[in-house]
């Protein structure tokens, strides 16, 4: 029962859908800063339903603020308050849900739960991540952080991005680099715990090569034009011995790292953060991860747009 409409992973998009998902999240950004029009009410009567059964405060808030925008409204279903606490099963809740509402946001903690979901119903689901797969929403706001920020030099020029983290279960990062891959000039820089590395089977599918570090390596900040933190994910590990033996191997970026970075660097993270930025670093203008999260209310308009358009 799978549709064009949904938005399972990022593997699905092209230059030009990624082009065409900018142009309208510039729109919807210029309508409501430029114009002060925050409320279009493109789609006014139209449900989104957001069923979460992992955490979530900016994906979950964001798509309920994007539809809340364009005239609509939400439904959230979470497994602590509906029957999936009874033992509802996956299916028969997005079976459900696909008679109440227009389209779904899904996020579950097994990697396939969003292929899944969209082979029960005939209403669009958007993947809002995926256990340790992918997060391709985020992946796009993602882009569009890049782009708003460095402009469209990123079509065209050398573009460093260094990957600092849980390289290995960060589903925004695995998504991210499915898109990155559409550019011609993107270079990756990696850099993990030993045991939290980029999985091989994702390094092999780039066009460039990538330079891997599991401990600081001279020079990376220096040559970055992109720096994405990402949190150690605790909610991986199978144990807190295991997760602090990994933590105390990551990488910190203060105002150390920083003041080596490049002028026009720009410092991203899909939130939330552990102690991996210190606090001091929100002062610093190259750090953008507040501004990540809103560009992802106006991308998040634009992909609702265009499923809902259909």
């Amino acid at each position: 029962m799978q549709n064009v409409k949904s938005l399972i992973t990022t593997r699905s998009i092209t230059i030009d859908k990624l082009k065409k998902y900018i142009k309208m999240a510039n729109f919807f950004y210029d309508s409501s800063k430029i114009n002060n029009n925050r409320y279009l009410q493109k789609y006014p009567g139209h449900i989104l339903g957001l069923v979460f059964y992992e955490p979530s405060t900016r994906t979950m808030a964001s798509f309920h603020a994007a539809m809340s925008r364009l005239g609509g409204t939400s439904i959230v279903i979470q497994p602590e308050t509906s029957s999936v606490k009874k033992g509802e099963t996956l299916e028969d809740t997005i079976r459900t849900m696909g008679i109440y509402t227009d389209a779904i946001v899904l996020r579950h903690f097994d990697k396939n739960s969003s292929e899944l979901a969209a082979s029960v119903t005939d209403k669009a689901v958007i993947n809002g991540g995926d256990g340790n797969g992918e997060h391709p929403t985020q992946a796009l706001l993602d882009i569009y952080t890049i782009y708003r920020e460095l402009g469209k030099r990123v079509f065209t020029e050398t573009i460093k991005v260094l990957f600092v983290g849980d390289l290995k279960n960060s589903r925004t990062i695995h998504s991210l680099i499915y898109l990155l891959e559409l550019f011609p000039n993107i270079q990756y820089i990696f850099l993990s715990p030993e045991k939290l590395q980029m999985p091989d089977e994702i390094k092999l599918e780039l066009k460039n090569p990538s330079r891997v570090c599991t401990s600081y390596c001279s020079g990376i900040i220096e040559e970055a034009d992109v720096i994405y933190m990402t949190r150690i994910q605790k909610e991986r590990f199978n144990s807190n011995f295991e997760y602090y033996e990994v933590l105390k191997d990551n990488f910190v970026l203060d105002e150390t790292n920083m003041s080596r970075a490049k002028p026009k660097v720009i410092v991203m993270h899909p939130l939330p953060r552990g102690d991996e930025i210190s606090k001091e670093v929100d002062k610093d203008s190259r750090a953008v991860y507040f501004k990540q999260m809103e560009y992802g209310v106006y991308m998040r308009m634009a992909i609702l747009d265009d499923i809902l358009s259909k």
